[in-house]
């Protein structure tokens, strides 16, 4: 099984004068940070700035794009868009900042949608189609993070896109291979113990444990931690302390291309 993984957060969520997440000290923890793109989290500087602190510590970036809606944090099930649309809005975001971390000398490496848009391309095969497209049309070098059993995973592989397998640390998986839906109980994993027994179930193991006791088959390329669930660092700091301790190299799956 993997004897390396990547560690990456979503972060950059911040915008004007709400603070979200402790992004400096995820980013002396992780390897991958997803940026924000402004339509869920984040602003000009915001991203900027998270560029500039994740290049200092030699993390990788990444754009983090979701559906336009500021209010509900990206994490509203929006149906109803047309396509194009939508197509035209994940490319905007994208564009955003790859463009911002060209101009800083550390260009992004990889795209991975937020929230619900992330959920929905995973069990809607059009949905899915669109966000594949919306980065292949930015740079089709760029690797498209996706679930484990997802359309969005298929939709990449058509693409031609390249693609890495995503599993959550803090997050409980239904027993076909979805997350569990935040609303549920227990679907966000507090408890640091917790969370690494799961993530060394999946990274040295190759199997994702359900709610319902099931163990699904998975190649984990990177493992996610939620920047703004309570207790983050902690977390990220205990499961880092149990893949080393297992022997499991901690390292980005891709860097950028530094001209």
């Amino acid at each position: 099984m993997a004897r390396r993984i990547d560690l990456n957060c979503d972060m950059g969520e911040s915008f004007g004068a709400f603070t979200v997440g402790d992004d400096a000290a995820m980013l002396d923890l992780v390897t991958s940070a997803n940026v924000a793109c402004g339509f869920h989290g984040g602003d000009p500087s915001v991203i900027r700035a998270t560029i500039l602190g994740a290049k200092a510590r030699g993390v990788a970036v990444g754009a983090h794009p979701s559906f336009m809606d500021l209010y509900g944090f990206g994490r509203r099930r929006i149906s109803g868009e047309r396509p194009e649309d939508l197509e035209a809005q994940l490319i905007y975001q994208i564009a955003a900042v790859a463009g911002m971390a060209a101009s800083l000398g550390w260009p992004i490496s990889h795209v991975k949608t937020h929230g619900a848009l992330n959920n929905m391309a995973a069990e809607d095969a059009t949905l899915a189609a669109v966000c594949a497209r919306a980065v292949k049309a930015v740079d089709p070098k760029l690797v498209l993070v996706v679930p484990p059993y997802s359309e969005a995973m298929r939709a990449a592989e058509a693409a031609g896109l390249a693609t890495v397998c995503e599993v959550f640390a803090d997050r409980a998986y239904l027993d076909d291979g979805r997350l569990v839906p935040r609303s549920a109980p227990g679907a966000v994993i507090h408890d640091p113990q917790a969370s690494a027994a799961q993530v060394l179930s999946m990274v040295t193991e190759g199997a994702i444990p359900t709610v319902g006791g099931k163990r699904l088959a998975v190649e984990a390329g990177t493992l996610c931690i939620h920047g703004d669930t309570p207790g983050a660092p902690a977390i990220a700091r205990a499961l880092r302390a149990a893949l080393e301790a297992a022997g499991v190299d901690i390292a980005p799956f891709a860097l950028p291309h530094l001209s």
